[in-house]
């Protein structure tokens, strides 16, 4: 029990009536604000609604900023063409990691509206059909998206989406069923406005009849003019993708050498899904594969292991091309570079004759004035002895001033032509010589013109305009210059292959064609790296797979020679490989 005591009762009283009299004079200044400021709500709320315009605008940039978000060409009518288009949640991930994002190029068109992407699984079908939905979405919405800015961004009025498990307990509602509940959506309100974003299309029901009916959903898609893109395992889309105008196939590249997805989309080619590869990459027993192979017959597995083909040999061909553009690159700057110095030398040659000319010119003047004051002068004395000889010395003593004046002009260059002309009488075909700091070698000889090499390049010379050097002087020079057309970035990916390539690969297990194909990048590799052997662990077996690996090997123009390894390292079972330097 708590009796207050009399002394603070008082004092307590005293600190309410403050507090209520603080309350009541909190209320008064609030009223006499509210008053004041009543007139002008109709300037405040405009101001706050422009307050907050701004704010969003500022959260866009900032958030474009970060992106790395660009305003590509927009244009009314339904059509993409992106280049370089990254999935912004992604790139924010992989950029906290310290990663590099695989860009996204994509085009859908008039002629080829829907894009059909197949490939393997966890290769990046889904990550590219969000990243479409997803910066079309924010383009529309006024966003800068995360592309080049010389893509074109086409607008659309329908963005349909079918991604992910919408089954529903309450609604009576299995995956199947409500991924067919979407699809009755999209081909009734489906036209030429509307952007189709479908993943994993006819899946969660019986493969045949689900392929079936997806194939007759896709058909009606496409008399509908629907744009859209669309991610499947079913062959049977992939056959009429290939068939049917308004559908294109689009791949997920995989590296089969390393069994990891490259994450690069490659439009018109069908993907593979690999799946016998993975499964045995993940340890899975070689007699379950194989019977699985057989059962699914040979003419799917060839039929994959073609699509598989033919996207080694397009990445093949493609960095192939990289690689002579780069070079043709170089080419054309060398020889605009020595043409420009052609050029310049012609053009100080022109100006030196044209100095001599001159300076012969005056010189002549000069002399016939001398001979025309000397005539006169031996008039005048009346061709006295002693005078007239006094003039003849003066005479002689001017012509010989002014022969040594016009041999000074040039004496060097006579010099020097003529050690050139004795040089010029000793150069042949083969012979290396210097022009400039530049050095070649003679590759054919027409009169006053030569034509050589330099490195990769020839050029037309007059003979006069080289010197002839020895092949000692050619090796100690060429030695010191870099006749190198490769780009930074290919030198540092051949120095990381070089330092993670190893010389042995073992191809046991395998079946004869996987093993060809495998020994054929591993070969690839090799020479790029520029080892001079390397070593095939095939085995002994029937001896089958030994022969279709040295088959293949004597086909490479690359490999000098193939031998058995040393009896007490492998003998038969092992292959060496003697590469050409």
């Amino acid at each position: 029990m708590y009796v207050e005591p009399g002394e603070v009762v008082e004092a307590n009283n005293r600190i309410r009536e403050l507090e209520a009299e603080e309350k009541r004079e909190i209320t008064h200044i609030l009223q006499t604000c509210a008053e004041y400021i009543r007139p002008f709500i109709p300037d405040l709320t405009e101001s706050y609604r422009f307050l907050g315009i701004i704010d969003f605008i500022r959260a866009k940039a900032l958030f474009a900023k970060q992106i790395g978000g660009n305003l590509p060409e927009l244009i009314s009518e339904t059509h993409i063409e992106w280049n370089h288009a990254k999935h912004p949640l992604l790139f924010l991930s992989l950029q906290s990691q310290q990663k590099d994002i695989v860009p996204l190029d994509i085009i859908l068109n008039k002629q080829n509206r829907i894009l059909l992407i197949s490939g393997p699984n966890a290769g990046g079908k889904s990550v590219c059909l969000k990243t479409v939905g997803l910066l079309q979405y924010m383009g529309q919405c006024g966003l800068l998206v995360p592309m080049d800015i010389n893509s074109k961004f086409g607008l659309f009025k329908n963005l349909f989406i079918d991604i992910g498990d919408e089954q529903s307990i309450e609604n009576d509602l299995s995956t199947y069923s409500s991924h067919l509940s979407n699809m009755k959506t999209f081909l009734r309100e489906g036209n030429e406005h509307t952007l189709l974003l479908i993943d994993e299309f006819g899946t969660g029901t019986e493969p045949m009849i689900g392929g079936a009916i997806a194939e007759a959903e896709l058909e009606v898609f496409n008399q509908n003019r629907c744009f859209g893109v669309i991610t499947t395992h079913y062959t049977n889309l992939k056959h009429i993708a290939s068939q049917t105008e308004g559908l294109i196939n689009g791949a997920m590249l995989y590296d089969r050498h390393k069994m990891e997805p490259l994450f690069q989309l490659d439009i018109g080619n069908p993907g593979s899904s690999f799946a016998i590869e993975i499964a045995r990459k993940i340890g899975l027993s070689e007699q379950i594969i194989s019977n699985a192979s057989n059962k699914v017959g040979l003419e799917h597995i060839n039929y994959d292991k073609n699509l598989q083909d033919i996207v080694r040999d397009k990445r093949y061909w493609e960095s192939k091309r990289q690689q002579i553009k780069i070079k043709e690159k170089k080419m054309e700057e060398n020889s605009n570079a020595l043409k420009a110095q052609l050029d310049t030398i012609d053009k100080q040659r022109k100006e030196i004759i044209r100095q001599a000319k001159e300076e012969a010119r005056q010189l002549l003047a000069d002399t016939n004035a001398t001979i025309e004051n000397t005539i006169r002068e031996i008039k005048e004395a009346k061709a006295e002895k002693e005078k007239t000889k006094e003039i003849r010395h003066k005479f002689e003593e001017t012509k010989k001033a002014i022969r040594e004046d016009s041999q000074s002009i040039t004496p060097q260059k006579n010099q020097q032509a003529s050690n050139k002309q004795s040089k010029d009488k000793a150069l042949n075909i083969g012979d290396y010589i210097k022009y400039n700091d530049n050095i070649g070698q003679i590759i054919s000889i027409k009169g006053e013109r030569i034509n050589v090499a330099f490195g990769q390049l020839e050029a037309v010379l007059n003979i006069k305009m080289v010197e002839k050097i020895g092949r000692k002087q050619f090796k100690e020079q060429q030695t010191k210059i870099n006749y190198n057309f490769v780009s930074p970035e290919t030198n540092e990916e051949i120095r990381q292959r070089k330092l993670k390539f190893k010389q042995d690969i073992d191809v046991r297990g395998q079946r004869v064609d996987e093993a060809v194909l495998t020994i054929t990048y591993f070969i690839d590799d090799a020479i790029l790296v520029g080892v001079s052997s390397v070593r095939i662990l095939h085995g002994t077996g029937t001896g089958a797979l030994r022969q279709a690996i040295r088959d293949y090997l004597s086909t490479v123009s690359g490999v000098k020679s193939f031998r058995d390894e040393h009896i007490q390292l492998g003998g038969a079972g092992i292959t060496v490989v003697e590469l050409k330097d």
